[in-house]
């Protein structure tokens, strides 16, 4: 009886800490796009932050700019090559775009009549293509209106994203330094010392991310130039831009340029196609291994991994965040899982067999 008396905080404290836990892993559930958006935030003020603490360094004059001002002129000079693009790159599109769709119910016979000498292509319903074609034309207002509540909710969640970077930029360390008083002074200490090699580790990935970018950036833009393809540095600059999201930035970059080149000639189209193919081996192959790896410290296979889960659990915002969060956890794993001893101990009895 007296036994079973004592047990029963016990068993009460347990059965309220599951209770607990449980509530909080539905709140997470329901809050999953929220935590992922301060997650990508967060980790995009941890790269970001020593591009801020290099441009506070400059001198304007007399004066250095505290890293408010830096975050600002940051702020300006992305905002200002956003504009740049925008008045350079859209208004032929645009312009383009308007003629199309003028013409198209005059071209578009001509076109599917093209499109059944293709092998295979015989099987389509043209009439039925025709039509549907003609129909979203016409109702390419409607399309637009019904989608801009989707757009508003991206930009929404875009220019949050980018005020909570500001904020974790600014005020990182305090949230930081609150975070490790939990802990006792000997773990804190560790735990400081381990997020600090992550945090170069994962701006030597911001490194060479930046690099991956404008290699395709250039290589695309001298192709595109050299096939002739219509609007060829606003392509080469979107494709570089878009390789931040690995493997899928890439590409839907592509897809977009195949499209564009399809315009004029199937011989820019198979040009395309052939760099893409070309692309997508040399970056897999060579350029991820060799850059990423060695920035980072991860292997190939790990990277790739990555990135593969990161675009199942969180789509576009996972794959952009799923390398650096590889090397954080990484980090972790090489602090407090890997025994160092045991690990040495492995390295000498595979390189015994290997000489054996």
């Amino acid at each position: 009886m007296n036994r079973t008396e004592g047990n029963s905080p016990d068993l009460r404290a347990d059965i309220v800490f599951a209770f607990a836990l449980g509530v909080l892993c539905y709140l997470a559930f329901l809050l999953r796009h929220v935590l992922l958006l301060l997650f990508v935030s967060c980790l995009a003020g941890v790269v970001l932050a020593p591009i801020v603490r290099a441009t506070s360094r400059f001198r304007i004059g007399n004066r250095r700019p505290f890293r408010g001002k830096a975050i600002l002129i940051l702020l300006l000079a992305a905002a200002g090559a956003l504009t740049a693009f925008g008045f350079l790159a859209f208004p032929p599109v645009i312009r383009d775009l308007n003629e199309a769709a003028k013409e198209m119910p005059q071209r578009l016979p001509s076109i599917l009549d093209k499109v059944k000498h293709i092998p295979f292509a015989n099987k389509v319903n043209t009439d039925a293509v025709n039509e549907k074609v003609q129909d979203f034309v016409s109702n390419a207002a409607t399309y637009l209106l019904l989608s801009i509540k989707n757009w508003a909710g991206a930009i929404f969640s875009i220019a949050m994203g980018v005020i909570l970077t500001v904020y974790f930029i600014l005020e990182g360390d305090v949230a930081y330094r609150w975070f490790l008083s939990f802990l006792p002074p000997a773990k804190r200490s560790r735990l400081d010392a381990a997020l600090q090699r992550a945090d170069s580790r994962m701006g030597q990935w911001l490194v060479g991310q930046g690099s991956l970018m404008l290699i395709l950036g250039i290589a695309s833009t001298v192709i595109y130039a050299s096939l002739h393809v219509r609007y060829a540095y606003a392509l080469g600059v979107f494709t570089g831009v878009l390789n931040i999201i690995p493997v899928v930035g890439s590409a839907i970059s592509i897809a977009v340029a195949l499209l564009v080149a399809a315009v004029d000639s199937w011989g820019r189209v198979i040009g395309v196609a052939i760099f893409y193919v070309v692309w997508v081996q040399v970056e897999n192959s060579f350029l991820i291994p060799r850059i990423m790896g060695t920035r980072v410290g991860l292997p190939g296979i790990s990277i790739l991994v990555a990135l593969l889960i990161g675009s199942e659990l969180g789509g576009v915002l996972g794959a952009i965040v799923s390398v650096p969060t590889a090397v954080l956890v990484s980090v972790l794993i090489d602090e407090y899982l890997i025994q160092k001893g045991v690990e040495e101990e492995v390295e000498k009895i595979v390189a015994k067999s290997e000489t054996s």
